[in-house]
Formats: structure tokens, sequence, C-alpha cells
């Protein structure tokens, strides 16, 4: 059993109030539908929700201990409660705590685009090397981060977290509690450009990441990276930079890339050494995260041929890349989690490398691009004519790429993304190959639910 948490310990970081002197906490909970028994479960509260109303549900569920802030609740002489002055802080506090006893090395992924899928592929590349704690799903806001760090297990060799940022301001105070060890940025690209109002200063926001890192750290880049500049006025003077792309001059280069439906295959220059890498992965945007992945391993020392080795392995999840069958022989490739216009290229690009008897897009909104969202949709036309994809697009913001295009490449339009999916459905035929991407708030993921409805209907 892996004890997380002592009575004593929770003590000592959070300088709550707890009765129970036995406790070993095995997990940390923050949703009472996920809590595992031997949780610590936090009472967070928020704008819509506030945790201490499931404080004896989560009891009930074999929470090991509840931390609080207000004793206006009818268990309240419960010794399994820790009391706190407010229990987002308490959060903050055990994470800061738990960076402190870490003896391993941490990795901090932020970028526009692909944090997520650079966290898993550098999971996959570590574990050979050590253990390996790292984000679940995309927690890099600031709840997030605290919590991937609370989880962090004491034996741990790696830790992995990603942060992310929609407004100036915010990146900074998450790198103070994740202090890493190797800081990578994946891409600048355009993403939440509607609140931060230019792309140099999504640059510099996403530079101050660099100030965090502990001495002797290292920061990885792409090597064409718009607002560079940012980089060397962020990183302290004793910490490394290195550049990861496909220019000669890149510090970790990417070689002789070919790209096909099967995965990608290219040579990689990292400092003093070479080697051959073969990913079955597909899309030239993976084989540069993989690059990313594998000067963050040469950074820490690691094992490269192993990591090399079990990133062949590596494959995309749900929403993020994963190729799966639909309905009556359509090949989905599943983008849905969320989108850029940075990410809907390279998607789009990935897709005309596969084969098949058409390529097909269902596009929503690309969401927090304020003023410049028309423009941002329009310029993806290229995209969809270079693949000669036929798009269905939904979503306020979609109509400008759709009224932008050919006829012959116009599939549909709809407002939404519940009403494009029959639409959608009627017009996919055998042999049909989809991509499906939008932003996160677009509901893409929705589109998906019903199409699997449709493939495996329910029979009474």
């Amino acid at each position: 059993m892996n004890i997380l948490w002592t009575s004593d310990e929770l003590r000592q970081a959070t300088h709550g109030k707890l009765v129970a002197d036995d406790l070993m906490i095995t997990g940390v909970s923050i949703d009472t539908r996920t809590l595992q028994p031997g949780d610590l479960f936090i009472a967070l509260q928020g704008e819509n929700s506030d945790g201490h109303a499931h404080i004896e549900k989560a009891l009930q569920a074999g929470a090991a201990c509840v931390m609080i802030h207000t004793l206006d609740i009818s268990i309240k002489d419960d010794p399994r409660l820790l009391l706190v002055a407010d229990t987002m802080q308490g959060l903050i506090a055990l994470g800061h705590y738990a960076r402190t006893r870490f003896k391993g090395k941490l990795i901090a992924i932020t970028g526009s685009v692909g944090k997520t899928t650079t966290k898993d592929m550098l999971r996959t590349a570590l574990q050979k090397s050590g253990k390996t704690h790292a984000a679940v799903a995309s927690y890099n806001n600031h709840w997030g981060v605290p919590l991937t760090l609370a989880r962090l297990p004491k034996d741990a060799d790696y830790c992995i977290s990603e942060i992310g940022m929609n407004h100036v301001g915010e990146i900074l105070p998450l790198a103070q509690q994740v202090k890493p060890d190797v800081a990578i940025i994946t891409t600048i690209g355009t993403a939440h450009l509607g609140h931060m109002g230019s792309i140099e200063a999504i640059a510099k926001e996403k530079a101050s990441l660099f100030s965090a890192l502990q001495p002797h750290g290292t920061a990885i880049v792409p090597d064409d990276a718009i607002g560079s500049h940012f980089f060397h006025e962020y990183i302290p003077h004793d910490r490394t930079l290195w550049t990861c792309g496909i220019s000669s001059t890149a510090d970790i280069c990417i070689q002789n890339l070919v790209s096909t439906a099967e995965g990608s295959h290219f040579t990689l220059l990292v400092p003093q050494q070479k080697y051959d890498v073969e990913l079955h992965a597909p899309g030239k945007h993976i084989a540069r995260n993989a690059a990313l992945v594998l000067g963050t391993v040469k950074a820490l020392h690691a094992d490269l041929p192993a990591a090399i080795s079990a990133l062949k392995t590596f494959l995309p999840s749900a929403g993020r890349g994963q190729i799966r069958t639909i309905l009556n022989n359509v090949q989905l490739l599943d983008e849905s989690y969320n989108a850029s216009t940075t990410s809907v290229r390279a998607a789009i690009e990935t897709l005309s490398l596969l084969p098949a008897q058409r390529h097909v897009v269902a596009l929503g909104d690309i969401l927090e691009l304020g003023t410049f969202a028309a423009a941002e949709h329009r310029t993806l036309a290229e995209s969809v004519i270079s693949a000669n994809a036929i798009a269905f697009c939904c979503g306020e913001h979609m109509r400008a790429l759709y009224d932008a295009l050919p006829k012959a490449l116009q599939g549909a339009y709809a407002p939404d993304s519940r009403s494009l999916a029959p639409v959608l459905r009627a017009a996919l035929q055998p042999g049909d190959l989809l991509l499906v991407k939008g932003s996160f708030g677009s509901r893409m993921r929705d589109l998906i639910a019903l199409l699997d409805q449709t493939s495996n209907p329910v029979s009474n």
C-alpha cells in the first residue's frame, strides 16, 4: 500500500486541526464520483458547487479523511475531519509540501497545443527509467496543478505536470508551485488569443514558466517559436536553453523525417548523440512532440535508448488522435477534446496521410479567439482544400470557414454539434475517414457519442 499522507503530515502541511492520529491516506480526491477508499476528500468550494455538501457521501464511500473549512455541517465531531482556513489553500499547501519532500525530477509542460499528448508520451518514455507520476487528463489549472502534486508518491523518480493558461499572469503562480527541473514549451500558437490580445503576449506568458526553473535546470522550446526573445528574458542565467525542431541549428534536431499513415521515422540529433526513432502514431506534430520528449529524457540523464524503444508503443488516447472504426466501416480520427487553429491544421495534415475513399472533417468552433475569431477560422480553408476534405461545420465561428470553402467541399452546416450529428451520419459512406475536432466547449464529443449510438443501437 502506497501511503501518500499520514495524520502528522496533513497537520504539518496545512496547519489544520485533525483529531485522528492513525490516518494512512492512499489517494487525494475532489470528486465523490471517482473517490476511492482510503482517499483524502477535499471539499473545494467553487462558483457552482460546494464540496461541503458531499462530506457524508465521501465518508460513506470510504474516504479516510475529509478536508473542510467550515463546521457548519451535521457531522462536525467526526475525528476524520481536517479543518483548515480554506480548502483551496489547503490543497495548495499539500502541493507545496509534496514538492518539498520530493527527491526526484519534476518536468513541467506548457504550450498552446500538445501539452497532454506530450505528457502522455513522456510518461511512456520515462517509465523504463523509474517510477513516473503524471497529471491526470488535462489537470493544468489552479486546482489541477496542486492536485497533481498532492497525489505525488513519495518514492516517485519523476513527476510530470501540465501548466495551462487562459489569461495573463496565470502561469507563474503555478510554475512556482511546480518548481521544474525541466520546462517544456510545446508550441506558441493562437489559443486564447481573444483573452491575450497578441501572439507576442502568449509567448511572454508561456516563457514565464522558465523563471521557476530549478538550479541547473533545462528549458526546451520549439526552434521556430514566435516571441522566442522572451525565452532568454525569463530563463535564469545559470540554466540551459535548448531548441527543438527541424532546423540544422536546433539543439535537438529532427532530420530525414518521413511521415506516413503508419507513423513516422526520423533521425534524432541530441548533444553528442544520434539515434533512429520510429513511431507508430501518424502525424508530423507527433514526431515533434516525440523530439521534445526525447530531449527531456536527455536533459534528465535518463535512459534514452529505452525511451526511444518505449515510444514505439505509444498511441494517442480518445479525443487526442485515436483512430477507430464507427458505423459501417467508417474510420474515425478522434481529435474532439480541444482545438486551436494550429492543432486543427496539424490534424487535417494527419488526415491527409491516411488512405480513405473520402476524407471528411466535422469541425466545431475554436473558442476564446475574441475579435480574431472569424479571420482565424477562415485561415483553415487552405488546409481543408489541400486535403480535399468534405467539411461539416457547426458553431457560430465555423460558419466563416464553411462559407470560405468551394461548394464541392461544403458538406453541411449546423448551429451546434448535436444538430450536426444526424446530418453527418446520413452523409457518411463506407470507406470514409472522418476527422472530428473542436474546442472543448463546442462539445464535439457529443457528436461522436451520437454517432456511436447509431453504430451500436440499443435493442429492446
